[in-house]
């Protein structure tokens, strides 16, 4: 048996490969055709409104750019396949119709390299939709090697850190982060049609306040001052609503200083939206016929397959309580729970690790994290949380101890955060002080008070409904990516030693 030869290119090789094309543009440039001095390049067409709609455009002059993925030489005659942002397509090159000069010229054109492209449209004989070039232009030397389809891009690794070459070997990764920016547009329609206004607010603070985490610091040298990046857009938006912008927005990117799996990265993009004059329940209903409306424009459906399994939008999404899914999925009614030490006795008898700081309605929060969280897998909102958990939230009436707050979850995930929100100033500096012990006891999550806010809360905020939607969980689902760095286009990753990203 002879031996195997490999396809995928060695190193020693890759270097003499890297040698020839900076030779070839040597050569090119000592010819007085240096692609990197072209500045423009008129296109008149892409790639898919040949392919989707050749019946008029038969016979018709067209002009096209992109990289070449494919080249044939066959004498006189050659193919090539150009892709451009839309698609990949077929052309014929016959020396005859370009030009002796020009054909050399193309026959020395390398995979990668970017050209451009005129000619008439045509069939071949095996059916293809191709183009039958007058011209081809290089417009752009590659001098890397791109990888070869089938081994270079199963490193996930170099799939992130080089999202350039994955977008240009991967059609499903393209996909992905074009349907992605559909999915914000529709947002953005969906809300502005709604009435909503879109605005933006600092991401440099001096109190990074609005959720629990922990914020990234950084120092201010004009001021010399330390500043935090933000961690949510909460607390600013909510100055809106009391300075008489009755329905706000804002998606953007906030920071989180914690770790990395599949569904955290460090910065991502949460869109809050806050509306005066309604509550939790109406924040409900909007969330229900937003996701509806961006399936249905993006997706064409509102039935979404993420991981084989079926999620329907079309339904009314459940509503439970948060005791009410504890006790579905843990077979505990936390009604009957009166004191501090049933709780820690409950937990105890079913392995659920708390801290000493922690309260009756932490450890609440802890069993549905533990027990019913995983089985939310279609639309669910998870009303009423304990107060212990939500500081910037309005008490339930009839009920203090728990707060007019919903999660969202999908597929287990929670997917949305939304509270009939706190306009009480005097509670609210309560809260805020309950925060700052939880800081001193060293809980790097914990909000600290904010003395402008609670300003702008005794102007007067009016009644007021907001929700926070992680906007790359949304496009996770919908795109039915496995992990977060899925739907980033340049996600956090570790820095490599020789300084490439």
């Amino acid at each position: 048996m002879g031996e195997q030869k490999s396809n995928i290119v060695k190193e020693p090789d890759m270097n003499q490969l890297k040698k020839v094309r900076r030779e070839k543009l040597a050569e090119l440039q000592a010819n007085g055709k240096n692609p990197f001095v072209i500045t423009k390049y008129e296109v008149t067409h892409h790639a898919s409104d040949i392919l989707e709609n050749y019946e008029e455009m038969e016979g018709q002059k067209v002009v096209l750019a992109g990289r070449v993925m494919q080249k044939r030489v066959m004498g006189k005659a050659s193919f090539c396949n150009i892709l451009d942002q839309t698609g990949n397509i077929q052309s014929y090159v016959a020396r005859d119709s370009i030009g002796e000069e020009e054909y050399k010229d193309f026959k020395k054109l390398d995979i990668g390299d970017i050209v451009g492209l005129e000619g008439e449209v045509f069939k071949t004989k095996t059916g293809e939709i191709s183009i039958h070039a007058s011209a081809v232009k290089l417009l752009s030397k590659s001098l890397q090697i791109l990888p070869e389809k089938y081994h270079g891009l199963t490193n996930t690794d170099m799939r992130y850190r080089q999202r350039y070459v994955d977008l240009i070997m991967n059609m499903e990764s393209r996909d992905t982060f074009i349907k992605r920016s559909k999915i914000i547009s529709s947002i953005r329609r969906y809300l502005d049609g709604q009435g909503f206004l879109e605005v933006e607010t600092p991401m440099l603070v001096s109190n990074a306040g609005g959720a629990a985490a922990r914020p990234f610091e950084t120092h201010f040298n004009a001021l010399d001052e330390d500043f935090k990046l933000r961690i949510s857009l909460e607390l600013y938006l909510k100055r809106l609503i009391v300075g008489g912008l009755e329905r706000v927005y804002e998606i953007g990117r906030v920071f989180r200083n914690e770790g990395l799996d599949t569904r955290h990265n460090p910065e991502f993009t949460l869109m809050e939206l806050y509306q005066a004059y309604t509550d939790y329940n109406g924040m409900m209903d909007l969330t229900e016929n937003l996701y509806r409306h961006v399936a249905q424009e993006v997706l064409g459906t509102t039935t979404i397959v993420y991981n084989g399994v079926e999620m329907d939008l079309g339904k009314p999404f459940e509503r439970i309580t948060m005791i009410d899914a504890v006790k579905k999925y843990a077979g505990i009614d936390w009604n009957d729970v009166e004191t501090l030490e049933q709780a820690r006795a409950l937990a105890d008898e079913h392995h659920v690790e708390y801290e000493d700081r922690h309260k009756k309605g932490d450890i609440l929060s802890l069993f549905f994290e533990e027990f019913a969280e995983e089985h939310l897998v279609q639309p669910t909102f998870v009303m009423d949380h304990p107060i212990e958990i939500s500081p910037l939230t309005k008490k339930k009436p009839e009920n203090p101890e728990y707060v007019e707050r919903f999660e969202f979850f999908m597929n287990g995930w929670e997917m949305a955060n939304a509270y009939s929100e706190l306009n009480d100033p005097i509670d609210q500096r309560e809260r805020f002080k309950a925060q700052e012990e939880l800081l001193a006891q060293g809980d790097e999550e914990a909000n600290t008070t904010d003395e402008d806010f609670l300003n702008a809360l005794e102007i007067g905020m009016p009644p007021t409904g907001g929700i926070g939607f992680g906007i790359d969980r949304m496009c996770m689902l919908m795109t039915d990516s496995a992990a977060i760095r899925d739907v980033l286009l340049f996600p956090t990753m570790k820095s490599l030693k020789d300084g490439m990203q």
